[in-house]
């Protein structure tokens, strides 16, 4: 198993500098990451400096609590693009989706894949740790509807992180051909591979250099 390929190497502190941006995108380089996963006003530097290496520039949107107006989650989106974004991760109106209000959220995720299509991935962040099983389903299923390519579990901001259960949820909801990204709380190797095992294609992670240096220790 090819963990690095997995990881979406993050960096949202509020306070993060650009030295700390250039950690990020040596570390993703030198790992051969997925992604690096930045805050948006980073977008245009991240992408500059990952040309050629194969690491793809990933942002947040609406984040991190997702209640902004469909468009302009949609105006965010499209900014973040012409940045150079190949990969868009967006958090869903939560209050709507507990409220029941299913064709706003299913029209807000569309926002921002009408925005993305052709030009980057669309990951949707269902906030897991705030949402029942039965909400988590219908998150899951309307982002499906919506046409996003990804749903991922929480933005690390809130109070949890990606459960086994909850991968193991979204997984046997979407399907086979749909992504679901772990994010938050995935600190080493052993949570890596129980999100995988879980149904996880990608894993939205701080701590990717630790994940990849226990696993070449364990192989030696």
């Amino acid at each position: 198993m090819d963990l690095a390929k997995m990881i979406d190497h993050t960096l949202l502190k509020t306070n993060a500098r650009k030295a700390d941006l250039d950690k990020l995108l040596n570390e993703a380089k030198a790992h051969r990451f997925a992604s690096v996963c930045v805050s948006p006003i980073w977008v245009s530097y991240a992408a500059e400096r990952l040309k050629g290496s194969g690491v793809k520039t990933c942002t947040v949107i609406g984040f991190p609590q997702g209640a902004t107006p469909t468009a302009v989650k949609a105006f965010e989106a499209r900014q973040a693009i012409a940045d150079g974004a190949e990969e868009v991760d967006m958090v869903i109106a939560v209050g709507r989706l507990k409220d029941r209000d299913n064709d706003y959220v299913r029209d807000d995720i569309k926002g921002v894949v009408a925005v993305a299509k052709g030009k980057a991935l669309t990951k949707v962040i269902i906030e897991t740790c705030l949402l029942t099983d039965e909400e988590k389903v219908t998150a899951c299923r309307l982002a499906k509807e919506a046409g996003a390519d990804f749903v991922k579990t929480s933005t690390g901001f809130s109070t949890g992180g990606a459960t086994v259960a909850d991968v193991r949820l979204m997984r046997e909801t979407v399907g086979a051909d749909m992504g679901v990204k772990a994010s938050g709380g995935v600190r080493s190797r052993a949570d890596a591979e129980e999100m995988v095992a879980a149904g996880a294609s990608r894993l939205g992670t701080s701590s990717g250099v630790k994940i990849i240096t226990d696993a070449k220790e364990d192989a030696l």
